[in-house]
Protein backbone atom coordinates (compact mmCIF):
# COMPACT_ATOMS: atom_id res chain seq x y z
CA UNK A 1 0.00 0.00 0.00
CA UNK A 2 2.75 2.51 -0.56
CA UNK A 3 1.45 3.49 -3.86
CA UNK A 4 -1.83 4.21 -1.71
CA UNK A 5 0.39 6.82 1.10
CA UNK A 6 2.19 8.59 -1.77
CA UNK A 7 -1.17 9.68 -3.62
CA UNK A 8 -2.33 10.76 -0.28
CA UNK A 9 0.19 12.80 0.18
CA UNK A 10 -0.29 14.76 -3.93
CA UNK A 11 -3.94 14.40 -3.62
CA UNK A 12 -4.14 16.28 0.10
CA UNK A 13 -1.92 18.95 -1.13
CA UNK A 14 -3.64 19.97 -4.32
CA UNK A 15 -7.09 19.09 -2.98
CA UNK A 16 -7.19 20.41 0.60
CA UNK A 17 -6.22 23.95 0.28
CA UNK A 18 -9.08 24.79 -1.57
CA UNK A 19 -11.79 23.12 0.64
CA UNK A 20 -10.63 24.85 3.52
CA UNK A 21 -11.20 28.03 2.05
CA UNK A 22 -14.47 26.46 0.61
CA UNK A 23 -17.74 27.74 1.66
CA UNK A 24 -18.98 25.21 4.93
CA UNK A 25 -21.10 25.16 7.54
CA UNK A 26 -19.36 25.07 10.41
CA UNK A 27 -19.44 27.92 12.64
CA UNK A 28 -16.12 30.70 11.90
CA UNK A 29 -13.73 30.70 14.78
CA UNK A 30 -12.43 34.14 15.72
CA UNK A 31 -8.36 32.40 16.78
CA UNK A 32 -6.04 31.11 15.02
CA UNK A 33 -7.07 27.92 15.76
CA UNK A 34 -9.73 26.30 18.73
CA UNK A 35 -8.13 23.84 21.50
CA UNK A 36 -10.40 21.78 23.86
CA UNK A 37 -11.02 23.05 26.75
CA UNK A 38 -8.58 20.13 28.71
CA UNK A 39 -5.78 21.57 26.93
CA UNK A 40 -3.38 24.27 27.49
CA UNK A 41 -2.88 26.72 24.66
CA UNK A 42 0.45 27.21 25.70
CA UNK A 43 1.60 23.26 25.34
CA UNK A 44 -0.08 22.95 21.78
CA UNK A 45 3.15 21.57 19.97
CA UNK A 46 2.90 20.33 15.86
CA UNK A 47 1.79 16.98 17.00
CA UNK A 48 -1.59 18.82 18.27
CA UNK A 49 -1.66 19.52 13.99
CA UNK A 50 -0.38 16.18 13.07
CA UNK A 51 -2.97 12.95 12.20
CA UNK A 52 -1.02 9.96 11.94
CA UNK A 53 -4.16 7.85 11.21
CA UNK A 54 -3.72 6.29 8.08
CA UNK A 55 -0.59 5.10 8.26
CA UNK A 56 -2.07 1.62 9.83
CA UNK A 57 -3.64 1.51 5.78
CA UNK A 58 -0.56 0.33 4.69
CA UNK A 59 -1.26 -3.36 6.18
CA UNK A 60 -4.87 -3.03 5.15
CA UNK A 61 -6.27 -6.33 4.39
CA UNK A 62 -9.51 -6.51 1.97
CA UNK A 63 -9.61 -10.43 1.60
CA UNK A 64 -13.16 -11.58 1.80
CA UNK A 65 -14.43 -7.85 2.35
CA UNK A 66 -17.83 -6.92 0.39
CA UNK A 67 -17.86 -3.21 1.58
CA UNK A 68 -15.52 -0.24 1.80
CA UNK A 69 -13.12 0.13 4.28
CA UNK A 70 -13.60 3.91 5.64
CA UNK A 71 -10.84 5.06 7.45
CA UNK A 72 -11.79 8.73 8.72
CA UNK A 73 -10.16 12.23 9.76
CA UNK A 74 -12.64 14.04 11.33
CA UNK A 75 -13.15 16.19 14.38
CA UNK A 76 -13.59 12.96 16.28
CA UNK A 77 -10.37 11.51 15.61
CA UNK A 78 -8.49 14.79 14.80
CA UNK A 79 -9.39 17.38 17.37
CA UNK A 80 -7.17 20.40 15.93
CA UNK A 81 -9.73 20.27 12.58
CA UNK A 82 -11.91 22.30 15.29
CA UNK A 83 -13.36 25.10 13.13
CA UNK A 84 -11.68 24.47 10.28
CA UNK A 85 -14.44 23.30 7.98
CA UNK A 86 -12.33 20.62 6.47
CA UNK A 87 -11.91 16.59 6.92
CA UNK A 88 -10.76 13.57 5.24
CA UNK A 89 -11.83 9.78 4.65
CA UNK A 90 -9.13 7.19 3.17
CA UNK A 91 -11.93 4.66 1.77
CA UNK A 92 -10.81 1.32 0.14
CA UNK A 93 -12.76 -1.03 -1.95
CA UNK A 94 -12.08 -4.26 -2.09
CA UNK A 95 -12.82 -6.30 -5.88
CA UNK A 96 -16.30 -5.35 -6.83
CA UNK A 97 -17.04 -3.76 -3.06
CA UNK A 98 -19.05 -0.80 -2.81
CA UNK A 99 -19.34 1.92 -0.47
CA UNK A 100 -22.52 1.70 0.82
CA UNK A 101 -25.84 4.10 0.01
CA UNK A 102 -25.77 6.76 2.88
CA UNK A 103 -25.68 10.48 3.54
CA UNK A 104 -23.29 13.15 4.96
CA UNK A 105 -26.19 15.81 6.47
CA UNK A 106 -23.66 18.25 7.27
CA UNK A 107 -21.39 18.62 4.34
CA UNK A 108 -20.92 17.94 0.56
CA UNK A 109 -18.00 15.50 -0.32
CA UNK A 110 -15.50 15.98 -3.13
CA UNK A 111 -14.24 12.28 -3.69
CA UNK A 112 -11.40 11.52 -5.96
CA UNK A 113 -10.24 8.27 -7.00
CA UNK A 114 -6.17 7.87 -6.06
CA UNK A 115 -6.24 4.01 -7.62
CA UNK A 116 -8.94 1.91 -10.07
CA UNK A 117 -12.07 3.00 -11.16
CA UNK A 118 -15.55 3.47 -9.74
CA UNK A 119 -18.79 3.72 -10.55
CA UNK A 120 -20.43 6.19 -8.73
CA UNK A 121 -23.77 7.88 -7.99
CA UNK A 122 -25.99 10.42 -6.20
CA UNK A 123 -30.16 10.95 -5.89
CA UNK A 124 -31.23 14.56 -6.18
CA UNK A 125 -34.54 15.34 -4.38
CA UNK A 126 -36.28 14.98 -7.26
CA UNK A 127 -35.51 11.28 -6.85
CA UNK A 128 -32.86 12.04 -10.38
CA UNK A 129 -30.24 9.56 -10.36
CA UNK A 130 -27.03 11.19 -11.74
CA UNK A 131 -24.23 8.34 -12.38
CA UNK A 132 -20.96 8.25 -13.66
CA UNK A 133 -17.63 5.82 -14.04
CA UNK A 134 -14.26 7.28 -12.71
CA UNK A 135 -11.01 6.87 -13.06
CA UNK A 136 -8.05 7.88 -11.37
CA UNK A 137 -7.45 10.62 -10.67
CA UNK A 138 -11.14 11.99 -11.72
CA UNK A 139 -13.15 13.73 -9.10
CA UNK A 140 -16.81 13.63 -8.52
CA UNK A 141 -18.96 15.52 -6.13
CA UNK A 142 -21.61 14.53 -4.04
CA UNK A 143 -24.05 17.35 -2.74
CA UNK A 144 -24.79 18.13 0.60
CA UNK A 145 -27.40 15.75 1.99
CA UNK A 146 -28.02 13.85 -0.84
CA UNK A 147 -28.03 9.93 -0.59
CA UNK A 148 -24.77 8.55 -2.46
CA UNK A 149 -22.91 5.65 -2.98
CA UNK A 150 -19.51 4.10 -4.70
CA UNK A 151 -18.52 0.51 -6.52
CA UNK A 152 -15.54 -0.59 -7.80
CA UNK A 153 -16.34 -1.94 -11.14
CA UNK A 154 -13.19 -4.59 -10.88
CA UNK A 155 -13.40 -7.81 -10.03
CA UNK A 156 -9.79 -8.73 -9.48
CA UNK A 157 -8.24 -5.65 -7.82
CA UNK A 158 -8.63 -2.96 -5.41
CA UNK A 159 -9.65 0.67 -5.85
CA UNK A 160 -8.90 3.53 -3.54
CA UNK A 161 -10.05 6.78 -3.05
CA UNK A 162 -10.29 10.01 -0.94
CA UNK A 163 -13.54 11.83 0.40
CA UNK A 164 -12.84 15.77 1.15
CA UNK A 165 -15.62 17.40 3.02
CA UNK A 166 -16.44 20.93 3.70
CA UNK A 167 -16.79 20.19 7.23
CA UNK A 168 -14.72 18.91 10.37
CA UNK A 169 -18.01 16.63 11.12
CA UNK A 170 -20.00 16.05 8.37
CA UNK A 171 -21.51 13.05 9.88
CA UNK A 172 -22.50 9.85 8.14
CA UNK A 173 -26.18 8.40 7.88
CA UNK A 174 -25.80 4.73 6.04
CA UNK A 175 -29.25 3.71 4.74
CA UNK A 176 -29.18 0.11 5.10
CA UNK A 177 -28.66 0.31 9.04
CA UNK A 178 -30.99 3.66 9.48
CA UNK A 179 -33.86 1.92 8.19
CA UNK A 180 -33.22 -1.55 9.24
CA UNK A 181 -30.67 -1.34 12.39
CA UNK A 182 -32.29 1.79 14.13
CA UNK A 183 -35.28 -0.26 15.77
CA UNK A 184 -37.97 1.27 13.47
CA UNK A 185 -40.74 -2.15 13.93
CA UNK A 186 -40.87 -4.64 10.91
CA UNK A 187 -44.53 -4.23 10.62
CA UNK A 188 -44.29 -0.27 9.95
CA UNK A 189 -41.24 -0.72 6.94
CA UNK A 190 -43.43 -3.78 5.88
CA UNK A 191 -46.03 -0.88 5.14
CA UNK A 192 -43.69 1.69 3.67
CA UNK A 193 -41.77 -0.83 1.60
CA UNK A 194 -45.23 -2.63 0.44
CA UNK A 195 -43.89 -6.05 1.28
CA UNK A 196 -44.16 -8.68 4.34
CA UNK A 197 -42.67 -8.45 7.87
CA UNK A 198 -41.08 -11.46 7.56
CA UNK A 199 -38.72 -10.32 4.79
CA UNK A 200 -38.52 -7.14 6.90
CA UNK A 201 -37.37 -9.27 9.88
CA UNK A 202 -34.82 -10.52 7.66
CA UNK A 203 -33.19 -7.19 6.55
CA UNK A 204 -32.94 -6.26 10.34
CA UNK A 205 -30.91 -9.35 11.06
CA UNK A 206 -29.03 -8.90 8.60
CA UNK A 207 -28.27 -5.11 9.44
CA UNK A 208 -27.96 -6.44 13.62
Amino acid sequence: MEKFCSCISISLILVLGNAIHASAGDPDILKDFSVPPSLDPSTITRQYFTFTGFRSLRKANLTGKTTALVTKATLKEFPALEGQSVSVSAIMYPPSGMNLPHVHPRASELLIVLLGSLEVGFVDTTNRLFTQTLQAPDMFIFPKGLVHFQVNTKTDSPSIALGIFGSASAGTVSLPSTVFGSGISAEILAKAFKTDEETISKLIQANK
